[in-house]
């Protein structure tokens, strides 16, 4: 039976990466052994390395004056990296409250200097994106903070705010899903194990000058100076995982870049919102229609009893990844990049059917 894979993260991967990973997993460009294997000081992973970083700028036509590093630790150590870094003396660090990993981020930057919180829909259970236009960054901000998808409460950004101070963006759920203008953001961090590879590693896309703004008493390991400084390799990094970002940006060239991966997610998006809006509330998605997000789809049945029992039929169907977030319960569809139309047709024509039969 084929499976279909719909977990929010770690999440599927494209095919074609994954069956070229196999391939060269145990000879990569005829040397004998693995890529993981290898030196990261070798010739071999330079190249790489070079070409993961390369495929990034041209994808993301990211500006010369920033730099794409490779950080361990996932978006969870850039909640605290960015404050870290970032914050100055005397100087909010100022956030929008979307959803669980926003506060996470908020409750990091407390330890490190004064927070404010100018945006959130937390009273309303995080059902909706605040108006970016209503959101107004004070200037001299160290900084200000979204969080561009949410995936426990399926909602995202739309468009964004204007800031005069640097804008960071926690892009892990939505990063390459679409064209993004790069030059707004001051910084930009994901969790690889979405959209760009496995788990393990944070890509981050920094502006040259805030790379060099942390002060002197950051450990040397967690600042981003270390990093742009020495091409991600001051120590040994998450070799293989950079790697695997190097096959999924291929991927993503070869899909013919972000214009056709946003119309692809745009199309499987609006099939699956079309199955629920059309269900006669069998099923309810509780986002505002202005906030839906296209890379993770929430919904809620009648009763939990029928939501455990949907979760339950959707893997005796080859439906994997489907159980909402502990934290929230219901249902959830992480339709990534990788997650194919044929998937989407096929998670439909389940809904439908389970439907009928209760």
């Amino acid at each position: 039976m084929k499976v279909y894979n719909f977990n929010a993260g770690p999440a599927m991967l494209p095919a074609a990466v994954m069956e070229r990973a196999q391939k060269e997993f145990c000879n990569y460009a005829d040397s004998g052994c693995g890529i993981m294997e290898h030196s990261h000081r070798h010739k071999i992973f330079e190249a790489v390395l070079n070409r993961a970083n390369e495929n990034i700028r041209e994808i993301m036509n990211v500006p010369e004056n920033y730099d794409i590093v490779y950080i361990q630790g996932g978006a969870s150590m850039q909640f605290a990296m960015v404050p870290m870094n970032l914050a100055l003396p005397g100087k909010p660090m100022e956030f929008a409250d979307t959803g669980t990993w926003s506060s996470k981020a908020i409750k990091e930057a407390k330890l490190f200097g004064e927070v404010k919180v100018i945006a959130s829909s937390k009273e309303d259970k995080y059902t909706y994106i605040p108006d970016p236009a209503s959101m107004h960054p004070s200037d001299d901000a160290s900084f200000f903070h979204i969080t561009s998808n949410n995936t426990i409460f399926g909602t995202q950004y739309q468009s964004f705010p204007e800031c005069k101070c640097p804008m960071v963006a926690d892009m892990s759920s939505d990063i390459m899903s679409r064209p993004v203008d790069v030059s707004k953001f001051g910084l930009i961090y994901a969790g690889a194990q979405k959209n760009l590879g496995p788990a393990g590693l944070a890509v981050v896309i920094i502006r040259k000058d805030l790379a060099e703004r942390n002060p002197a008493n950051v450990p040397t390991i967690l600042r981003y100076s270390t990093y742009t400084q020495n091409n991600s390799l001051y120590n040994t990094p998450p070799t293989f995982g950079i790697y695997m970002v190097s096959l999924v940006t291929d991927w993503v060239k070869d899909q013919g870049g972000l214009t056709v991966i946003e119309a692809n997610n745009s199309k499987k998006a609006e099939m699956l919102y079309a199955a629920i809006d059309a269900s006669e509330g069998f099923y309810r998605n509780p986002v505002k229609a202005d906030s839906r997000s296209k890379m993770n789809v929430i919904w809620r049945l009648p009763t939990e009893e029928l939501e455990a029992e949907f979760v339950k039929e959707s893997v005796a169907a080859g439906m994997l990844g489907l159980k909402g977030h502990r934290s929230v319960g219901g249902i959830r569809a992480s339709i990534y990049n990788a997650v194919t139309l044929e998937g989407v047709e096929k998670l439909v024509d389940f809904m439908e059917k389970f439907r009928k039969n209760h």
